[in-house]
C-alpha cells in the first residue's frame, strides 16, 4: 500500500496512523468507492475470564513492542479465531465518514464491556452512532439483544459485514445483533419496509420495552452532533419502560486554535456542558444522574490506552412522587 496522502478535510484515526501500513489488508471497495481494509484486534480473553464477575483490576497495558506486533493481525501470525475481532473499516476519510474508521474511544468502551460482562449479561443494549460496530459485537457476546444503530446505508452495510465476520464470537452467548438506522436529527424511527435497515413494529416494541443500557463512543467531535445526541438520549429515555444507564466514551482532544491562540478542547468542553445541563434538568418524570467511570479496569484489547480517554455514565431513573397519606393530608 502506498503512503497515505492527506487533504485539508482528511480525518485519520490514531489507531490507523500509528499502525504500520503492512498491517492493513485492503479487501474491497465500499458502495461509494472507498477502499475498505480488514484489521484484526487481539482479544485478551484470559484477563476477561478473570474479571468476568465485574471485579476491579489493574490496567493491563500491552508492552509497546507487543502492541506493534499484535494491534492488527499479521498474516504470518497464527492465532485462534476466538483471539481476535475482525473489523472492516476505511481510512483517511472526510469528516462526514469518520464513523467508518476505528477510534480509540470505541476500543475503550469495548474494554469496559469485556471487563464488566455481568453488567451486560442477558440485557437489551442500544448503541448510538455505532460506526463499524466493534462495541456492539463485543456487547453481543453476553447481551441478549444489541441494536447497532447509525445512519447511512453504506456504513450500516459495513456494520452488517463486520457482524458476519465475527459471528463465531457471538454464537456461544446467543446474542442477537440487529443493525438499524437511527437518525439523531429525526424524532421518529423509520418504519418504511422499502428503506434498508428500517425498524419493524416488533423491534420498536422490544427496543422501548426492554432496553436498559445505551452506548455511545467517539461521537462528540462536533457540537451540533453532540447536541443532537443528547436530545436523542432524552427522547429515548422518556420512551423506555425501564430505568436505564447510558455509557459514553470520549477522547479529550487538544487542538491549537487561532481564535484562542492557545490549545483548547472545545468539542470536549461542549460535551461536558451538555452533561451538566442534562444533570440539571428538573421537573418531569425522569431524573438524570452523571458520574465519571474509573478507567483503571483491565485492558482486554491491545491498543494504546491514553490518558485523554474517558468514560461517563448517565443514570436515568423515574421520579417517584411522594405518597401522601390521609392522616398527613389532614
Amino acid at each position: 500500500m502506498d503512503e497515505i496522502t492527506f487533504k485539508s478535510d482528511t480525518m485519520l484515526s490514531d489507531v490507523h496512523l500509528h499502525t504500520p501500513n503492512q498491517r492493513h489488508l485492503m479487501v474491497r471497495l465500499s458502495g461509494v468507492g472507498q477502499p475498505v481494509f480488514l484489521s484484526q484486534f487481539k482479544l485478551l480473553w484470559n484477563q476477561a475470564s478473570q474479571t468476568d464477575s465485574g471485579a476491579e483490576g489493574g490496567n493491563h497495558r500491552a508492552h509497546p513492542a507487543e502492541e506493534e506486533d499484535d494491534v492488527l493481525g499479521d498474516e504470518a501470525q497464527e492465532s485462534s479465531p476466538y483471539d481476535v475481532i475482525k473489523i472492516e473499516h476505511t481510512m483517511a476519510t472526510p469528516l462526514e465518514d469518520v464513523g467508518k474508521q476505528v477510534w480509540r474511544g470505541a476500543l475503550l468502551l469495548a474494554d469496559y464491556i469485556l471487563s464488566q460482562r455481568d453488567l451486560f449479561r442477558g440485557r437489551t443494549v442500544l448503541e448510538l452512532g455505532a460506526g463499524t460496530g466493534l462495541a456492539s459485537i463485543l456487547a453481543a457476546t453476553v447481551a441478549q439483544t444489541v441494536y447497532c444503530t447509525d445512519v447511512g446505508a453504506d456504513l450500516l452495510a459495513m456494520c452488517q459485514r463486520n457482524i458476519a465476520l465475527n459471528s463465531h464470537l457471538t454464537a456461544t452467548g446467543g446474542g442477537v445483533i440487529k443493525v438499524k438506522e437511527l437518525d439523531w436529527l429525526k424524532d421518529d424511527l423509520c418504519t418504511d419496509p422499502e428503506v434498508p435497515f428500517s425498524w419493524s413494529e416488533e423491534d420498536i416494541s422490544d427496543l422501548y420495552g426492554h432496553t436498559t443500557i445505551l452506548l455511545a463512543a467517539e461521537v462528540f467531535y462536533d457540537d451540533d452532533l453532540t447536541d443532537a445526541l443528547f436530545k436523542t438520549l432524552c427522547r429515548l429515555a422518556h420512551k423506555l419502560k425501564n430505568a436505564s444507564t447510558a455509557i459514553l466514551s470520549v477522547e479529550k482532544r487538544l487542538n491549537f486554535t487561532l481564535r484562542h491562540l492557545d490549545v483548547t478542547c472545545e468539542a470536549y468542553d461542549h460535551f461536558r456542558s451538555c452533561l451538566r445541563r442534562l444533570e440539571g434538568l428538573t421537573g418531569g418524570r425522569l431524573r438524570f444522574a452523571v458520574e465519571p467511570v474509573d478507567v483503571s479496569f483491565p485492558q482486554l484489547l491491545v491498543y494504546e490506552r491514553i490518558q485523554q480517554l474517558e468514560l461517563w455514565k448517565v443514570f436515568v431513573e423515574p421520579v417517584t412522587e411522594p405518597v401522601v397519606s390521609a392522616d398527613t393530608a389532614s
